[in-house]
């Protein structure tokens, strides 16, 4: 089957949201940069989103006797199957064709309710109008030019994320892994750059119990499951695990004119959904800052609001001298950071690192559209209302299931650690319509909405996971 004819043999729920475009004049222009309104005024041009109308509505009418929606499916999952790498297993048998906010839509017509998130990606759920509308505009002025010329968005963003961060500086790349490479190799440059003359430069590393940074090979060598790593060894020597929150373990390992920073998620996500406490941060502060190491946060997935802050460290009141971002910056698109004070920025010279697609004009301007979002007075107070709403919510009502050992989490970043593996109940939300993930040695049940979640879909979310609870005993 055709790509056209697959897009057109959708469910009529499908057809009916392809051909709904809806233009708000909400959008915020890029700040500071009234002299250039080409640039910076999102266009809501009538004419525009008429042309797209018309195009979806002569892809379906192109065909006259539409498939239906299973052969869709069935194609689909064959066509992944027989060319795509087989390295995420065999992926679950739905295949989703659209979404609005917090719903996502199957081939089947079928609605569930996501509390995934792509993996706390989409914070502004699926096709918010206002994102679409930046990313549409954009992709009509400049997609990409490569790093050596400016661009509008990217300055802008640089900025924007500087001024509302610990940062003085900001690297862009494309992924999480992507930033926590480009971090290692920042510390290490930074070691060298601060090395007495004639002595061996720091170079070790130090990560934790349960952290999870990535999988290319530097990021792979910080991570701790033994699962990702074991394959691929050797990876990079000198780097050492000490255990989450345990101070003397950490002590053990981080030594001056050795270590050349310390990496650390302020609020574990893969690995199991936890916080870490004030007293731990604070006192590995401390010691990084004794030794003479960098402290790394890796804010992947808990930084840009997941936490009910802007990012995860704000609840800790210890700033790093790097950060990294990635998952919620472009709310979909590819695009990656590291944020970094300025004795750290200084020692990187031209050609050091570098990216072919980072920071261009497109996911940029998505991003910025996030920014416009996150930093709106009434986001955080929301995020924090649904989040207090979704954990004590659970902890009430699981409060008697034998099965739940903990609830626990920090803003919409919600774990539901069991005594036994969380799949079953997972499968039962998914039967019931829900999306959630798993986390951990795949005993936690792990929810990460998108951050505009509203109360009905928390207590929709909180009636379905109780119920579904039932399936670990079947």
């Amino acid at each position: 089957m055709s790509a056209t004819m697959m897009y057109a043999a959708q469910s009529p729920a499908v057809a009916t949201q392809t051909t709904r475009c809806t233009v708000r004049s909400t959008a915020k222009p890029l700040s500071g940069l009234a002299s250039q309104k080409s640039l910076t005024s999102l266009r809501s041009s009538t004419s525009h989103v008429k042309h797209i109308k018309r195009s979806h509505r002569n892809v379906i009418q192109a065909v006259a006797a539409p498939e239906r929606s299973d052969s869709v499916k069935e194609t689909t999952i064959e066509n992944d199957n027989k060319y795509l790498l087989q390295n995420y297993g065999p992926r679950i048998p739905i295949v989703f064709t659209h979404g609005e906010g917090c719903k996502l839509y199957s081939t089947e017509g079928k609605e569930f309710l996501d509390f995934a998130a792509g993996i706390a990606v989409n914070i502004l759920g699926h096709s918010d109008p206002v994102w679409a509308e930046a990313v549409s505009d954009q992709a009509t002025k400049l997609a990409h030019v490569s790093n050596l010329f400016h661009t509008v968005p990217g300055a802008e963003l640089a900025r924007r994320l500087c001024e509302v961060s610990f940062a003085d500086r900001a690297f862009f790349c494309n992924t999480g892994t992507e930033a926590n490479e480009g971090a290692i190799k920042f510390a290490r440059k930074y070691a060298l750059s601060v090395a007495e003359e004639g002595a061996e430069a720091a170079h070790e590393l130090v990560s934790f119990s349960r952290g999870f940074h990535g999988r290319t090979m530097g990021a792979l060598s910080l991570t701790a499951n033994p699962k990702y790593k074991d394959p691929f060894k050797p990876l990079l020597s000198g780097v050492h695990e000490a255990v989450y929150g345990d101070l003397a373990s950490a002590a053990a390992v981080i030594k001056k004119g050795k270590t050349a920073a310390v990496f650390i998620e302020p609020v574990q996500g893969e690995g199991g959904v936890f916080p870490a406490q004030k007293e731990f941060l604070v006192g590995l502060r401390k010691l990084c800052d004794e030794a003479g190491c960098l402290l790394v946060f890796d804010e992947v997935q808990c930084g840009l609001g997941r936490t009910g802050k802007m990012f995860g460290y704000e609840h800790y009141g210890v700033a790093p001298d790097m950060m990294t971002l990635a998952k919620p910056l472009a709310a979909g698109l590819p695009i990656g950071a590291v944020l970094m004070k300025e004795k750290v920025a200084a020692s990187i010279a031209p050609g050091d690192h570098g990216s072919t697609f980072a920071g261009n004009p497109f996911v940029c301007r998505a991003a910025l559209t996030v920014m416009d979002r996150v930093e709106d007075a009434g986001f955080m107070p929301h995020v924090n209302a649904r989040g207090t709403q979704l954990l004590e919510g659970l902890r009430e009502a699981t409060a008697a299931n034998a099965h739940v050992k903990e609830v626990r989490g920090l803003g919409l970043l919600v774990g539901i650690e069991l005594d036994v593996p969380a799949g079953p109940a997972v499968t039962a939300c998914r039967d019931a319509g829900l999306i959630v993930l798993t986390a951990g040695a795949g005993n936690v049940i792990r929810l990460a909405p998108p951050l505009i979640v509203n109360e009905a879909e928390v207590d929709q979310a909180i009636d379905i996971i109780t119920k579904s609870l039932a399936a670990l005993d079947a």
